[in-house]
């Protein structure tokens, strides 16, 4: 008799103590829950295995990527559910210690483990980032890092990005407009607030495949030069350099942004690199910053946000986004990064907050991969595929929360004199 799913059912509820508001269809064909609603896909014994291994985020991620769990309907709906039902209540050691305590939750895991067959942990996904050490952001990991999230193949960002190649937040004019146009016009608007005029020197930190330094270049005729750690990146934004002519004005490196040492520069773009830098370094990160700009040059950095914590000590890097996604990435509540900039010796003039247009570039970054999946699954290989889709579908869900959000900030290295060289009324960029 075909009643996994109904088993299944039954031993989450007991296990988590409310109802499960999606439904479920098992292994062996079966299916129970609301006919309506998004349906959790088990597609084997092993996704049990490997949630009853490693309960809560990174057990459902493992399954997730290595196709032993599935989502049919819709996406963001059952995301949004199961984040409430597992992510949101907590997975330490102290939390399950006191769920086992209930005779309820005892019984639904002996369940599950009679359910799932043979103990034996599956092993990660290779597409799970191993390590053994902390955080340390030196050059070397840094740069291995970058490696795991860039060097993927420019043909899968290109499936994603689109045409733009921008892999950072959009600024959107209206819901209903182009990726296209929206990432032009983020572009714009990061010159504008640096102001940038022909002559001018602009280092653009973490330059991706080079649409800021062509943008920068072909429309405010500055000279760019722009550092990435990712090989296949730099071979790209080259390409594309070489392609609109403009190989008089940008220089594209594999450089770490610490080894930068032409400076002055008059003025530097930051855009969605310095959440990659790590709370220890950034302080640091500012302080390079600050001394690659002349006096009364600008910095524009654009960077994703994390909600402060009544106990900071209490923060812990997200173990999906850690494990497949952006190893060693850290988020900073924002008050935190404005702090560190101006330890640093800039001056913060403004700060433009566009939470909700992230959430409106990664909708449109999902539906990309989605229009094109069997290619995408073929160039980078089904699991990537699939921890791509889950993380940016999860993140859009984050942004609209107001979970994280994201964030422009503009510093100016204001001379001793104090002339910051500022307009009275700033945000004449609007």
């Amino acid at each position: 008799m075909a009643d996994a799913a109904l088993r299944l059912k039954s031993l989450f509820e007991q296990l988590l103590g409310t109802p499960i508001p999606v439904r479920i269809r098992a292994w062996d064909g079966s299916e129970a829950g609301p006919p309506d609603a998004p349906t959790l896909v088990v597609r084997n014994r092993r996704a049990l295995r490997r949630l009853l291994w490693k309960p809560g985020e990174l057990g459902m991620a493992r399954a997730w990527v290595s196709g032993d769990l599935g989502i049919e309907g819709d996406l963001y709906a059952a995301l949004d559910t199961m984040s409430e039902l597992v992510w949101e209540r907590g997975e330490d050691a102290r939390t399950l210690a006191q769920a086992l305590r209930d005779p309820d939750v005892r019984s639904a895991a002996r369940g599950l483990v009679k359910l799932a067959g043979l103990p034996l942990p599956p092993a990660p996904p290779p597409e799970e980032v191993r390590r053994s050490r902390a955080h340390l952001h030196t050059k070397r990991t840094d740069k291995r890092a970058i490696s795991h999230h860039y060097d993927v193949g420019n043909d899968f960002y290109e499936i994603v990005l689109g045409p733009s190649m921008v892999y950072s937040c959009a600024y959107w004019d209206s819901p209903d407009g182009t990726l296209e146009d929206a990432q032009r016009d983020k572009l714009e608007l990061i010159c504008r607030k640096l102001e940038l005029t022909p002559g001018q020197r602009l280092l653009d930190v973490g330059c991706g495949w080079g649409s800021m330094a062509i943008h920068a270049a072909r429309e405010y005729g500055v000279s760019v030069v722009g550092v990435t750690l990712s090989q296949e990146q730099a071979a790209y934004a080259r390409k594309r350099v070489a392609g609109e002519g403009l190989t008089d004005k940008v220089e594209i490196r594999v450089q770490d942004y610490r080894d930068v040492t032409d400076g002055p520069y008059d003025a530097i773009s930051s855009i969605g690199m310095a959440e990659h830098v790590g709370a220890e370094r950034y302080l640091e990160y500012a302080g390079v910053l600050h001394s690659l700009l002349k006096p009364g040059g600008r910095l524009l950095n654009h960077q994703i946000a994390r909600r402060p914590h009544r106990d900071e000590s209490s923060y812990h890097i997200d173990e999906f986004i850690d494990s497949y996604v952006f190893p060693d990435g850290e988020l900073a509540p924002i008050g935190t990064t404005v702090g560190q900039l101006e330890r640093a010796g800039l001056e913060v003039r403004d700060v433009e907050v566009i939470r909700e247009h992230y959430a409106l570039t990664l909708r449109r970054w999902v539906a990309n991969l989605e229009a094109e999946w069997a290619r995408a699954a073929k160039l980078a290989g089904a699991g990537r595929a699939r921890v791509w889709r889950l993380y940016m579908a999860a993140s859009a869900l984050a942004f609209e929360r107001n979970r994280i959000g994201v964030n422009q900030v503009l510093a100016v290295r204001t001379p001793d004199g104090g002339n910051s060289g500022m307009p009275l009324r700033a945000r004449t960029w609007n």
